[in-house]
């Protein structure tokens, strides 16, 4: 079961931030078809936070086709985004991150390069 966390510093919406934790998951085989997401109760006990919050998040995800609320049961995810490996892609990020680490990038710091590289204005230099 997916372990909610919330950065309230982020900017993000808390709803956003639920959806987005979510996707996550599904790309990184965590949260596989089949699945339950915590009920909306346990997420407000846990994070503190409005119900309708919860209930938002779970309704978009449901929109997108990516979980399945069943009145009484709960809500479950109805397919995954798991991308199919790629064993020479996965290398290739694996040496970038040791060569950015050997420049001295941190974590947040490779984020950034990687969060510029993918914004829109790359793409289409790209």
């Amino acid at each position: 079961m997916i372990d909610f966390t919330l950065d309230r510093k982020s900017g993000t919406a808390t709803y956003a931030q639920l959806i987005q934790q979510v996707e996550h998951a599904l790309r990184l085989g965590l949260l596989m078809p089949g699945d339950q997401l915590p009920t909306a109760k346990q997420v407000v006990g846990r994070l503190a936070i409005n119900p309708n919050t919860v209930l938002r998040a779970y309704r978009e995800l449901e929109s997108r086709g990516l979980v399945e609320a069943m009145p009484g049961l709960g809500t479950f995810v109805r397919r995954s985004l798991v991308a199919p490996h790629d064993p020479e892609l996965e290398a290739a990020l694996g040496a970038w991150v040791a060569t950015a680490r050997a420049a001295g990038l941190g974590d947040d710091d490779m984020r950034s390069l990687l969060e510029f590289a993918l914004s829109p204005g790359q793409r289409e230099t790209a």
